[in-house]
């Protein structure tokens, strides 16, 4: 067997004992405060799979919040029969924050009195497919979804979207939802800029933790643009302490925009363990505040920033409040090959807008 080198760029890592880890106890408050309902569609898929236990276990809504996991799945035989599964097995972890369960392939009743709906399934892309095919595929299904959040969510839900083109998906769910508040849908990046960083990060050789600033621009496809010129490498300009500008131009961007597709080639199946993660990252950055100077990619409707048209749901830099709000983060300047890249984004944006526009209402 031939010996492992460890990849250039890559720090050496200490390797924990395995009795320094310790499973984490709920919040004495626990007990006290009430169950948040969370609905997860596709929750028997591969991002469901890795997903669900995450939450259970008090990773993205905190140690002190119990949880009711609303799954959805659809109405096929072998699709319920893998939930089923799921369910048993988050029973057999006996959390401590999991208040109860719901398994369904009715989306009214995954949705009802949700607070939060992550809309993680979606139809993949077939063999021969463009990805018009693929919008137009996955419209009806999130033109349904919109209507029953629409119809009987809490009123005070919010929505991730991570079914692709989930930027457009979202745009078709916010649309079937009109009396949810605009503003409380988003589309995911966060994988993207998780990418973007660790890229980084390998180039630099240094840890992740050094790299501050990640962001992506745009669409959540081959178009999307991570920016490296807002990005500090150990409080230093990311530019300055990589010095390699073709790379910065040419692999970089590149490598994080197919990454996907890579990892496809390289395992046969999507992502999911990471998409799962950049999901809990998601959720996290807008419900507890951004810390002051930083930011994180979200895919949001625009209001006009940074000559985006106002209404597409695009990736900006965004600060949430930890109140529930957000704003995207104004000013940051553009260079011309990034301004240029941001235009192509999001002309492909407004053509996947006219492809569903009788969707749209």
């Amino acid at each position: 067997m031939a010996a492992y080198s460890r990849p250039v760029g890559f720090p050496t890592l200490r390797v924990p004992d395995p009795s320094e880890f310790q499973a984490p106890k709920p919040h004495p408050s626990s007990m006290s405060k009430a169950p948040i309902r969370v609905a997860v569609t596709g929750a028997a898929g591969q991002i469901g799979y890795s997903l669900l236990f995450r939450i259970a276990a008090g990773e993205m809504f905190g140690p002190d919040q119990p949880v009711i996991l609303q799954m959805l799945e659809i109405p096929v035989e072998a699709a319920m029969n893998g939930l089923r599964g799921v369910a048993m097995e988050l029973e057999d972890c006996a959390f401590p924050l999991l208040a109860g369960m719901v398994q369904t392939s009715d989306p009214k009743e995954a949705f009802r009195d949700a607070n939060w709906c992550l809309l993680v399934g979606s139809k993949p892309r077939g063999p021969g497919m463009e990805r018009g095919d693929l919008i137009r595929e996955n419209g009806p299904i999130f033109t349904g979804q919109g209507r029953a959040i629409n119809e009987v969510a809490s009123s005070d839900v919010r929505i991730a979207v991570v079914g692709n083109p989930c930027n457009t998906n979202c745009l078709i769910a916010m649309h079937s939802a009109p009396d949810v508040p605009r503003e409380r849908f988003s589309a995911m990046t966060r994988l993207d800029q998780n990418r973007a960083q660790a890229q980084l990060a390998a180039k630099a050789g240094v840890p992740t933790t050094d790299v501050q600033g990640t962001l992506i621009w745009g669409n959540h496809s081959a178009t999307q643009v991570p920016d490296y010129s807002h990005v500090t490498i150990g409080g230093k300009p990311a530019a300055e302490v990589i010095g390699d500008e073709a790379w910065l131009h040419g692999e970089f961007i590149t490598t994080v925009q197919k990454r996907g597709a890579a990892i496809i080639q390289a395992r046969g199946k999507s992502s999911a363990a990471s998409a799962a993660n950049a999901l809990i990252d998601h959720v996290r950055s807008l419900t507890r505040a951004t810390p002051e100077g930083s930011w994180n990619s979200v895919c949001v409707r625009s209001d006009g920033s940074y000559g985006v048209p106002e209404g597409l749901i695009c990736s900006f830099p965004v600060r949430a409040d930890g109140a529930g709000g957000y704003s995207i983060v104004p000013g940051l300047e553009l260079e011309g090959f990034l301004a240029e890249k941001l235009q192509a984004t999001v002309a492909e944006l407004e053509n996947e807008r006219e492809l569903v526009a009788d969707l749209l209402g």
